[in-house]
């Protein structure tokens, strides 16, 4: 079959090659553009290159030579392969079969950009992988496959991503295209009474509450790593927490926040319930770095408090 892809990154890229492998027929590739004195690697666009394969580098897809660029291709798929614009309709409405999306939830809940972060900072232990037809709306469009995926205790956004969703997502894909192709495809109504939106995570969403429960503050730090980074405050100064675990039982009568004991791991902080241990931590215009390297440079002490 005649598939275009849209995607970015490794994930775009290896959809290409599975795809590929497959025996579609890839007549197109459009990706991001370079940005001027950036040197950041383009897998999608490398590939597609040493592959040979028409590729289109747009600054937006709404500009009208981007969709006489698509007509002229003559797709009979497209594939978004992590994409994050709106898809204007004189483009997906192109080809024979329209166009499919991957998206990281078990549509119709957790709909939107920032989908894997609010599972975890919701406390989920579940989510999973759709692959959908897309239409004018948000996430909204005919589910043809999904796949439940679990959430572990530790995850992490990353982890979540590059551990489960990213692979079994490729493979999706690629049975997705087949099955369109072989006419076997379902097209199954999302059910809006049962659909959940949230929006992009941005820094305001982010601020830690030490007040809420250990789980709570830890759902938070987990769901917004490697983005945005989870947020609080200590001497005036903005501070990232990258890291954490539970420790379930308060150690002493303490308040929200208060730093409580230095061990080998890292910072124990007082929740409403229970404690975190703080394990790699951000100073604002800083590098990341490990609780034992924070402490040794801020010289910190017990009793004050994160907030």
């Amino acid at each position: 079959m005649r598939v275009l892809l849209i995607g970015r990154d490794s994930f775009g890229k290896d959809c290409l090659k599975a795809l590929l492998e497959q025996g579609e027929d890839l007549v197109g590739v459009i990706t991001v553009p370079d940005n001027a004195g950036q040197t950041k690697a383009n897998p999608t666009r490398d590939f597609a290159t040493e592959a040979a394969i028409p590729l289109l580098l747009p600054s937006s897809l709404k500009d009208l030579k981007v969709t006489d660029w698509v007509e002229s291709r003559l797709p009979e798929l497209i594939v978004l392969a992590f994409v994050t614009d709106i898809i204007p309709k004189a483009i997906f409405g192109i080809p024979k079969f329209k166009a499919i999306n991957y998206h990281p939830s078990l549509l119709p809940r957790y709909r939107g950009g920032s989908a894997i972060n609010w599972a975890i900072i919701n406390g989920e232990t579940e989510t999973g992988i759709t692959i959908h037809y897309i239409d004018a709306g948000i996430d909204t469009g005919d589910i043809i496959l999904q796949e439940r995926v679990p959430i572990y205790p530790q995850d992490t956004v990353a982890s979540l991503y590059f551990e489960r969703l990213y692979p079994i997502g490729v493979r999706m894909i690629a049975e997705t295209v087949r099955m369109i192709g072989e006419g076997k495809a379902p097209r199954i109504k999302q059910d809006n009474s049962q659909a959940s939106y949230q929006p992009i995570l941005q820094e305001k969403h982010v601020i830690i509450d030490f007040g809420k429960s250990v789980q709570n503050v830890h759902n938070l730090i987990r769901g917004s790593n490697p983005h945005p980074g989870a947020t609080t405050y200590l001497r005036g100064k903005k501070i990232k927490i990258w890291n954490s675990q539970i420790i379930s039982e308060n150690i002493k009568q303490s308040r929200p926040g208060e730093i409580l004991q230095f061990v080998p791991q890292g910072i124990i902080i007082a929740a409403a319930d229970g404690c975190i241990i703080a394990e790699k931590l951000q100073i604002e215009g800083g590098k990341k770095v490990s609780a034992v390297d924070f402490v040794n440079a801020t010289e910190i002490i017990t009793g004050e408090i994160f907030g």
